[in-house]
């Protein structure tokens, strides 16, 4: 009943390995179906050159076995609770990238420093706070999805489909788990640029909010004519 679900986790799993985003068993993607109420998720500590689209585990929305014989990913909750707050998602993604995780490390958000961002992020990717010892040493994982809920309470998850969790890393999400798995690589991409610039200018500002706009909105917006949208406009 599952199988296009797992089957599109499964491959956004399998690029995240061959985008070189992942080494080892890190990071994960998952995928919900909400019209049933289930997610599928990457298996814990499950090598990406043995995953298949068998090996994917369904659970519902409180974490409850559905189908699978392995352990999900021991992120689950945190995936969770992102599907129980944000209901526009359809997919999430959760690497420790090298240039977004320096961020995430370093505890601070990703300026917006040129269009490239812009096309993807409108604004800044936040940084959550630094998570407590209280919600370290119980629920953890639960927790880390509750910090991201709190950092978004202002802000629209699909206008900034990222958030670098404080000394951790990157999630990412959008409408289905291959747009979770682009908001990552574009993610790894900006921040990677964004380290460059202060680099080569330390001081460097903002980009300008018209351009910002401009760039977001003419891809996003309600007038949108980037790509395909408009036949009128091929």
């Amino acid at each position: 009943m599952y199988e296009e679900l797992k089957k599109a986790v499964c491959d956004a799993n399998v690029e995240l390995h061959k985008q070189q985003l992942v080494i080892c068993s890190w990071g994960n993607v998952s995928g919900i179906d909400r019209s049933a109420g289930i997610v599928a998720i990457k298996p814990s500590g499950l090598a990406y050159d043995e995953l298949t689209a068998d090996k994917i585990v369904l659970l519902d929305l409180e974490g409850n076995l559905v189908e699978g014989d392995l352990n999900p990913s021991s992120d689950t909750p945190t995936h969770l609770e992102l599907y129980r707050n944000f209901e526009a998602i359809g997919g999430i993604c959760h690497t420790h990238s090298l240039s977004a995780t320096m961020w995430a490390q370093s505890c601070k958000e990703i300026p917006c420093f040129g269009t490239t961002h812009a096309d993807y992020f409108y604004g800044s990717v936040p940084v959550t706070e630094v998570m407590k010892p209280d919600e370290i040493k119980s629920d953890y994982e639960l927790n880390t999805g509750k910090v991201i809920v709190r950092r978004f309470a202002e802000i629209d998850p699909m206008k900034i489909p990222a958030v670098l969790v404080a000394n951790h890393g990157p999630f990412t999400w959008g409408r289905a788990p291959a747009e979770a798995l682009e908001a990552t690589v574009v993610l790894e991409q900006i921040a990677t640029m964004a380290l460059g610039t202060i680099t080569i200018k330390p001081k460097q500002g903002p980009i300008a909010e018209e351009l910002l706009d401009k760039h977001y909105l003419r891809k996003h917006g309600k007038e949108a004519y980037y790509g395909q949208q408009n036949p009128a406009r091929q």
